[in-house]
């Protein structure tokens, strides 16, 4: 069993296909494999890495301390560990990420005989299966949603069986050195973990879910984005426990479905823009000026408390709120005038739940180059937004401290207190308005024929 983005036991498709194919074709014995690849390992982030290996961690545990490491490229570490466990067949959950796809080919075709099999993969409903009655992809939420429901999933697994004979034909390589993260807070990992944390918001928060998950000052989400990025909990799993009533969940989580499709039919899409016209005609900000914006925009320190707080939030959790990322994101494309693949790789690098598809397809979503059906126009008010969904000032306070001495929403807007700056906060970097002026008429400047 070659572990992937599926680090748990419980309804696990491919593990418990790698079982029965061990107890078909020999003594029952599997090799519960993990590799560490550095195509993956080397341009990923700290904290997404120092997760990971907490992740593993806790999944070796769950194994009784019989999960494999190897280091190495997968092409040449499978038929390693093929041919010293004697393997009939190797089993995996499907990837259907660009270079997950290569990847698995390339595996395939170097074990020769002995067959790659995927069964399941990390959504209730594998890219590709949802199609239009004219059998193209979806580029659209609502009818891919309707679509995703008409075609269902099936009910979860579970476990497999107790007296499952896991072994190691080879010596582990060990867990290779955390990059460390300073003091930046990671959360418990692993599949017990996950589960704790889903009943904890299903017990406190399910039921106001579509009222409170916009309120940034609120624990009003579920905060499953990590656990469903590196599997330690199944989506179905969490589909079927939702009920009538938990429309606007089911709905979140067919988001992170939608952009899996669109990656899975456009695989250039994760670095440039569905609509092209961003990426050959729209004026971006460049040189030093836009250096130092794009590091303003990074360190939170932009003069917008809102804007400011979602960073800092992520540099301090490596998550932030849904809410705040459109927020950011949009300021960073349409306040400041750069391109959304700027904030693409800062996000990537920072969260812990970075997943190649949710964010760059989220991204292009503020942005409006991607999947909207409404794009460019939709400008996120960094002060409004703040004032409607931090209406107390709360979440700003939690992470600008230099604030702190502003009660209430008064926090939003330090530049109308005549104390508002006195301990270190800085003046707004740019006027709004006036830059979202700008972003709109560049925008019709590439609209425009030539």
């Amino acid at each position: 069993m070659w572990f992937r983005r599926d680090l748990r036991l419980r309804d696990n498709p491919a593990l418990l296909a790698a079982v029965a194919s061990a107890r078909e074709d020999g003594d029952g014995r599997v090799v519960p494999l993990f590799v560490v690849d550095p195509a993956l390992w080397l341009p990923s982030g700290p904290v997404r890495l120092e997760y990971l290996l907490a992740s593993l961690g806790a999944l070796d545990e769950s194994l009784s301390g019989a999960l494999l490491l190897q280091h190495g490229d997968p092409v040449e570490v499978l038929p390693e560990v093929v041919r010293a466990a004697g393997a009939s067949s190797v089993h995996v959950s499907g990837d259907f990420a660009p270079y997950g796809t290569s990847r698995d080919a390339a595996v395939a075709h170097a074990l020769d005989t002995v067959p790659l099999i995927a069964t399941g993969s990390p959504y209730a409903v594998a890219p590709g299966r949802i199609r239009k009655p004219d059998d193209t992809a979806y580029r659209v939420f609502t009818p891919f949603y309707r679509a995703w429901l008409r075609h269902g999933w099936r009910a979860p697994l579970g476990p497999p069986p107790p007296d499952v004979a896991w072994w190691s034909p080879l010596e582990c390589d060990g867990y290779p050195a955390g990059p460390g993260v300073g003091t930046l807070r990671l959360p418990p990992a692993g599949e017990q973990a996950a589960w704790d944390r889903w009943a904890a918001f299903r017990d406190s928060a399910l039921g106001r879910y579509g009222e409170d998950r916009n309120r940034a000052d609120l624990d009003g989400t579920s905060a499953m984005s990590h656990h469903l990025r590196f599997g330690e909990v199944h989506p179905r799993s969490l589909l079927a426990e939702l009920g009538e009533d938990d429309e606007t969940y089911r709905r979140e989580l067919c988001w992170r479905e939608f952009y899996a499709d669109v990656l899975h039919h456009e695989p250039a899409s994760a670095g440039r823009s569905l609509d092209a016209r961003f990426d050959a005609e729209m004026r971006w900000s460049g040189g030093a000026l836009a250096d130092e914006a794009l590091d303003a925009w990074r360190r939170g320190r932009t003069g917008y408390p809102f804007v400011d707080a979602g960073m800092r939030q992520l540099r301090a959790e490596g998550w932030v709120h849904n809410r705040v990322r459109m927020v950011v994101a949009s300021f960073l494309v349409k306040d400041l005038h750069l391109p959304w693949q700027d904030g693409a790789r800062e996000f990537m690098h920072w969260l812990r739940d970075g997943d190649l598809a949710s964010n760059a397809h989220g991204w292009q979503w503020t942005a409006g180059c991607g999947t909207d059906a409404a794009p460019f126009y939709r400008v996120f008010n960094p002060v409004l937004q703040g004032l409607k969904f931090d209406p107390d000032g709360d979440y700003v306070r939690r992470y600008v401290p230099e604030l702190r001495h502003l009660a209430g929403k008064a926090v939003h807007e330090p530049w109308n207190a005549p104390d508002g700056f006195d301990h270190g906060y800085p003046e707004r970097m740019v006027d709004h308005a006036t830059e979202r002026d700008a972003a709109l008429a560049d925008f019709e400047a590439i609209r425009r024929p030539s």
